[in-house]
């Protein structure tokens, strides 16, 4: 799993799948416009909505379990990586959210 910056995610919103990760109450508080929202929970059960082709950059708060993720991402035959410093990093950026 490797790590990607905000810039970098940013720049690839167009060619990867942003996957948030982090429960419904802290994407009311707004995410990356574009991401698909899975709970960490639910990933298992809905791994069908990923399409495999695609990358995947999985995001959470703070990047703990997006990383996480992108581990188990990596081991079901996903290219995933995870975004350092998370939604935390994302705002204080001054980047868009929805």
């Amino acid at each position: 799993m490797a790590e990607t910056t905000v810039t970098e995610t940013d720049r690839r919103r167009s060619t990867a799948t942003i996957l948030d990760v982090r429960e419904d109450f802290e994407v009311a508080e707004g995410m990356i416009p574009g991401a698909l929202h899975i709970p960490m929970g639910q990933l298992q059960s809905r791994l069908g909505e990923l399409d495999p082709k695609v990358p995947v950059i999985a995001v959470c708060r703070s990047g703990n379990r997006s990383a996480a993720v992108a581990d188990a991402l990596n081991g079901a035959g996903y290219t995933a990586d995870t975004m350092a410093g998370g939604m935390t990093a994302w705002t204080r950026a001054g980047l868009p959210t929805t």
